[in-house]
């Protein structure tokens, strides 16, 4: 339940929405009041909210959330395109589909734009801590202080506990498409899932979901599940997405701009229309690790300030929308 509060509340404030409209059905235990009150939502011209009770059934709350989106629209038109400096993006910091190229092309190839992107004064959020297990030792050594440090032992620390009441263990195998790919354990996977995080100082260690507060490289305790795992990171502030894939992915995640960074140019030939960057130029021998991650760092500036990613072009996005359910549901 605080997941899904921190979730919603997340993406109300979320900078890449102008306005948001919040329809609760009025019985239910996540209130609509009581989640703006709590989350310190403001309602009023960028924010508007009601129950579905309360209006009078479906067709009234049709209405009523068109008047208001209508009403919103029409403000929004006064709005004018600005220059922003960078320390106003977020980026968040994901993979799926990894194969044996991930480790070498696409990830540390991110995490260099992801460096840019703090030396600029943004912020770089990672995630999926299963997938970070066995290389959780690189980040440590990155902590800015011991309580940042034993942030990220404490979360490690009870992803083994909930594997283990599950019948599960936190140092399972890859997933059959990973497996294919090359990866044969989850150590190869995590480490090369870690180097998605360049080499900046780990600044601070998020609970899923929570608001990003100290600029800079952040990591965000969540599943490896890719959908749970980067709605919890753009609830947290993040902007931008970078998904780095080897087999290939096809989502997208409103709304924020999802980039797709190749891991492999069989890959992105393949799928280049789907695809963003080919980092399997690296693998090619035409560029470096630091020139791809440079080439990652102006396109997310470019989507930053008004480019259309490929997942976007595509009309990705409306349904990646999964937070964490964690525990029994009664």
């Amino acid at each position: 339940f605080a997941f899904l509060e921190r979730v919603i509340a997340g993406y109300a404030r979320h900078p890449n929405f102008a306005h948001v409209v919040i329809i609760g059905l009025g019985c239910e235990t996540n209130q609509v009041k009581q989640l703006v009150e709590k989350s310190g939502l403001e309602d009023g011209a960028r924010l508007a909210y009601f129950n579905i009770q309360q209006v009078g059934g479906t067709r009234a709350s049709i209405q009523m959330a068109c008047d208001k989106v209508l009403d919103m629209a029409r403000s929004q038109e006064r709005d004018e395109r600005r220059p922003a400096p960078l320390h106003h993006l977020s980026v968040a910091l994901q993979c799926g589909g990894s194969d044996g190229y991930s480790g070498i092309t696409a990830n540390p190839a991110l995490g260099h734009a992801a460096d840019l992107i703090v030396r600029h004064g943004g912020s770089a959020i990672l995630s999926e801590t299963p997938e970070i297990y066995g290389a959780e030792h690189l980040l440590l050594d990155r902590a800015v202080d011991v309580d940042v440090a034993r942030k990220l032992l404490a979360r490690i620390a009870w992803w083994k506990h909930y594997t283990e009441i599950n019948g599960a263990e936190l140092n399972n195998n890859p997933s059959p498409g990973n497996k294919a790919g090359g990866l044969s354990t989850i150590l190869e996977k995590s480490l090369g899932a870690v180097a998605k995080g360049g080499a900046s100082s780990l600044n601070d260690v998020l609970e899923y979901a929570e608001p990003l507060k100290v600029p800079g490289f952040n990591f965000m305790d969540s599943p490896g599940y890719d959908p749970v795992s980067v709605t919890g990171q753009i609830a947290s502030g993040a902007t931008v997405v970078c998904f780095t894939t080897g087999r290939g992915s096809v989502s997208g995640f409103k709304p924020a701009p999802c980039l797709k960074l190749a891991t492999n140019t069989h890959m992105y030939e393949t799928m280049h229309e789907d695809m963003d960057l080919n980092c399997g130029a690296i693998i090619d021998g035409e560029v470096s690790v630091e020139e791809m991650g440079e080439a990652i760092f102006e396109r997310i500036v470019a989507v930053a300030s008004g480019d259309s990613s490929a997942s976007e072009s595509l009309g990705y996005g409306s349904n990646e929308f999964v937070p964490w359910m964690v525990g029994a549901i009664t």
